[in-house]
C-alpha cells in the first residue's frame, strides 16, 4: 500500500508536507470527490472483507467505491500515513423511519486532533448529509458548508450531529418541495457518537451482518453516491438523482430520472468511474 497510489486515486497533487488543518480539508474533498459510497458487491455476489489490505486493493486499485466501514478506514490510513494524530468512532445512525438512533453502532466516521483542536471526519455517510470539510468538534455551533449547515450537539458525553435542509426544487413537479415529512421540520438528525476510540476489527460483526441483515437500507437497496464540485450524483437501483446544491437561494436543484438496466451499467462507468467485475443486479 502506497499513499502516492492513493494520491493518484483521489486526484490529489499538492504539497502534505504539514499535518495541517489545510491539508486535511484538502485531501478529504479529494477523497469524497472521487471515491463514491456504494454497496455495489454485496449487489454482485461479492463479499465485503474489512481488512486494510482488500479495502485498498478494491477502491485504490480497482478504482471502486465502498460502505463507511471500507472508506473511513481507507481514509484513517491514508491520514496516519502523513502524520495526523487520528482514531476511529462508532456512531448510532438516526432513522427517520423509526424517528429514532439505532440500537447498535453502525457507522464509523474519524477524529483527528491538530494542534489541540478536535475534528471530526467523515467521508462515508453518502448522498446529501455527507460533510464536505473538517466539522470543528464543539457544541451548539453553526458550521455553515456547501451542502448546508452543519451542527454538533454535545449532552453528557454523548455527541449529536444534524444538518440543516433545503427546499428542493424539481422542475418536472410544480411544488418546490421533496415529499419529506414536512412535520420532521428542516433539522435532519444524523447520528449520534461518543469519542471512545475504536479499532476496525471492532467492525468485523457489523460489517459481516450488514451484508445478510434483510431489514437494512443497504440489502434493501443498490445504492452509489458521489459528491462533485457543486452536489451530488446518486444512484439508487434505477433511479439517478442529480443534485446542485443552493441552485437558489436556500433550495437546490434536483433532477431526477430513471434508467434501463443497460442505462445503470453506462450510468456507473461514465459518471461514477466505476466498471464493475460481476453482474449487478439493481
Amino acid at each position: 500500500m502506497n499513499i502516492q497510489e492513493y494520491f493518484g486515486r483521489i486526484s490529489y497533487n499538492k504539497p502534505h508536507k504539514d499535518a495541517d488543518l489545510q491539508t486535511l480539508t484538502a485531501i478529504f474533498q479529494h477523497h469524497i470527490q472521487a471515491i463514491p459510497f456504494e454497496n455495489l458487491s454485496m449487489h454482485c455476489g461479492e463479499a465485503i472483507e474489512l481488512d486494510l489490505q482488500s479495502t485498498y486493493n478494491k477502491i485504490v486499485r480497482k478504482k471502486r467505491g465502498g460502505w463507511c466501514l471500507e472508506i473511513n478506514n481507507l481514509l484513517f490510513w491514508a491520514l496516519q500515513e502523513l502524520g495526523y494524530d487520528v482514531c476511529i468512532l462508532g456512531a448510532h445512525s438516526y432513522e427517520p423511519a423509526e424517528r429514532g438512533y439505532t440500537a447498535e453502532i453502525n457507522h464509523i466516521l474519524l477524529k483527528v486532533v491538530i494542534k489541540g483542536d478536535s475534528y471530526i471526519v467523515d467521508a462515508g455517510f453518502g448522498g446529501a448529509y455527507q460533510m464536505w470539510q473538517p466539522l470543528m468538534l464543539v457544541s451548539g455551533k453553526d458550521q455553515p458548508q456547501i451542502p448546508g449547515i452543519f451542527h454538533l450537539m454535545e449532552d453528557n458525553g454523548t455527541w449529536y450531529l444534524e444538518k440543516v435542509k433545503r427546499k428542493h426544487y424539481i422542475p418536472e413537479r410544480s411544488n418546490a418541495d421533496f415529499p419529506d415529512n414536512p412535520e420532521l421540520g428542516n433539522i435532519r438528525k444524523i447520528h449520534r457518537f461518543t469519542l471512545e476510540p475504536r479499532h476496525i476489527d471492532d467492525f468485523q460483526e457489523l460489517n459481516a451482518y450488514l451484508q445478510v441483515s434483510p431489514d437494512n437500507i443497504l440489502r434493501k437497496k443498490s445504492i452509489c453516491t458521489l459528491q462533485t464540485t457543486n452536489g451530488l450524483l446518486s444512484l439508487v437501483g434505477w433511479t439517478l438523482t442529480e443534485m446542485k446544491y443552493n441552485y437558489m437561494e436556500d433550495m437546490d436543484l434536483v433532477n431526477i430520472m430513471t434508467l434501463t438496466d443497460e442505462e445503470v451499467e453506462k450510468t456507473l462507468k461514465d459518471k461514477f468511474n466505476i466498471v464493475l467485475e460481476n453482474k449487478l443486479v439493481p
